[in-house]
């Protein structure tokens, strides 16, 4: 009987923050973050796309390479930080992923309407989820910033 071939993984290249400095010489800062650091430090934070004050930050690297999915994450307005799970889809949704830790306000998967081409689609994208955004966070305050 003849074994069915293992589909081979899609890569995506990882949009590394190249100034961030690793606790590790032989890790990259994503892996060896230093000990006061967020969630998410060692990846790419996009300054110029911000909305409302949430900022966006990315994992996949969809500038370096075409994608319709990957991961991201998001920075508030207090520097706290929660994770995104995206694809770029048809039909909206916002849904979570993991709950809320103290370290971040959870991990959410959405839908973007708009192809991820672009530093201003990226943008639009961030402008359609931070009203859902910021329920998050506002309700991860409540219960971890007391």
């Amino acid at each position: 009987m003849s074994k069915k071939p293992t589909p081979k993984p899609i890569g995506r290249p990882i949009a590394i923050d190249r100034q961030a400095v690793s606790a590790s010489p032989d890790a990259p800062a994503f892996i060896a973050r230093p000990e006061s650091s967020p969630v998410y430090y060692g990846f790419e934070i996009l300054p110029d796309v911000s909305v409302d004050g949430f900022t966006f930050g990315k994992i996949t690297d969809f500038e370096a390479a075409s994608t319709d999915v990957g991961d991201a994450f998001v920075i508030a307005p207090d520097n706290s930080r929660a994770g995104l799970v995206w694809e770029v889809y048809d039909t909206p949704y916002f849904r979570e992923a993991c709950a809320f830790e103290e370290s971040r306000w959870g991990v959410w998967a959405v839908s973007f309407q708009h192809p991820m081409t672009s530093r201003e689609n990226v943008r639009r994208n961030l402008q359609m989820i931070v009203p859902e955004l910021r329920v998050k966070w506002e309700n991860w305050k409540k219960q971890f910033q007391k």
